[in-house]
């Protein structure tokens, strides 16, 4: 057994895992092939580096792996992989700051704090 909780070897479960709930993975499988269908208004390519994009922000290691080869199988450098990152880290450090504009928001919300309150860890 691996000591790590994700390994490459474990997309090997996806079909025992479709198995045991066949009519959302018929459903999941049809729209993501639908998504990444040939001849929409965005090339293949463009696709795989958004879905690297979204897969790099959300930290799935299983969908980096998928969508690297992906972008690869499409042409993408490895300079191009280096963009993608660099704009899924621009977003996700301005959706961290957004976030924060909300935390500070909360936070006057709540109004001054009472006379003589100690801070509270």
């Amino acid at each position: 057994m691996s000591s790590s909780y994700q390994t490459p070897e474990d997309l090997l479960l996806a079909r025992q895992l479709a198995e045991k709930v066949p009519l959302e993975s018929q459903a999941w499988l049809a729209f993501d092939h639908a998504v990444f269908r040939e001849g929409g208004r965005i090339g293949a390519k463009e696709r795989e580096w958004i879905a690297l994009g979204v897969a790099l922000a959300t930290q799935c290691a299983y969908c980096i792996d998928v969508h690297v080869r992906g972008a690869r199988r499409q042409g993408s450098t490895a300079e191009e992989l280096a963009e993608v990152a660099a704009v899924a880290a621009a977003v996700k450090g301005g959706a961290t700051l957004a976030h924060g504009l909300m935390a500070l928001r909360l936070h006057e919300s709540l109004g001054a704090p009472a006379a003589g309150a100690a801070p509270q860890a």
